[in-house]
């Protein structure tokens, strides 16, 4: 029992101690992470504060988006190119799946909502495996792995470029929801759920639940590369 206290709650703190360089490198490691990850959650917000429900497929969107990148760079597409494409790809998706699958489902009960985005999950998973195979390719966007020491501490470019990016679109997006005209009618309606129900009943060009979409559908595209690209293989 001792050692099974000491292994937990002394150890540890010793060995960060003895190393002070490598627990600065965990720390920014997680950081990094944490940012890319930012961006698949903001995902998860941006559709649940404009419809109030949880949307199941978010993950497999993100997913698809990786799919779409590996397929065209395969293909021979420029990876600026790629990127662009596979944005204009996640924008028609959204906006497809808003149109066929959740604006026919509007003023329903929540769980039958959720219910569709757990079947669209499963649809997207495999039409995007359908699409582009499903066995595991290497993503390489052209960005260096390699590392450089700062005082002593390691960190490594294509973590650092991917963090980066992350940031910038993490406040991107905040300025959009806090200075544009959509962006801050999109967080009126998430604050008024009877807004959001006459909104949801009216025909709009820009529908309630298409636009956080389209918002998503980019910061999806971009999530995937960061993410794919830190991990270099993806399971596509």
């Amino acid at each position: 029992m001792v050692d099974l206290l000491y292994a937990v709650g002394v150890a540890p703190f010793k060995d960060m101690a003895g190393a002070p360089a490598f627990l600065i490198e965990v720390l920014i490691g997680g950081i990094f992470a944490g940012l890319m990850y930012s961006l698949v959650a903001l995902g998860f917000v941006l559709i649940f504060k404009a419809s109030g429900v949880f949307n199941f497929a978010q993950g497999v969107m993100v997913l698809f988006a990786a799919l779409t990148l590996v397929g065209l760079l395969e293909r021979g597409a420029p990876v600026v190119v790629a990127l662009a494409l596979t944005t204009v790809v996640m924008v028609a998706l959204a906006f497809a799946i808003e149109r066929l699958v959740l604006r026919p489902l509007v003023n329903q009960a929540h769980i039958i909502l959720f219910m569709a985005t757990i079947g669209l999950n499963f649809f997207l998973e495999g039409f995007g495996e359908m699409l582009w195979g499903a066995n595991v390719k290497k993503l390489d966007i052209g960005i260096p792995d390699r590392s450089f020491i700062v005082r002593g501490v390691q960190i490594n470019q294509l973590e650092l470029t991917a963090a980066v990016t992350a940031a910038v679109l993490v406040t991107l997006l905040a300025v959009f929801f806090q200075r544009t005209r959509i962006g801050r009618a999109l967080r009126a309606v998430a604050d008024d759920h009877g807004r959001r129900s006459r909104s949801a009943s009216r025909s709009r060009p820009v529908s309630w639940r298409s636009s956080p979409g389209s918002c998503g559908a980019p910061r999806a595209a971009c999530s995937s590369a960061s993410r794919s690209s830190r991990s270099r293989r993806c399971r596509c």
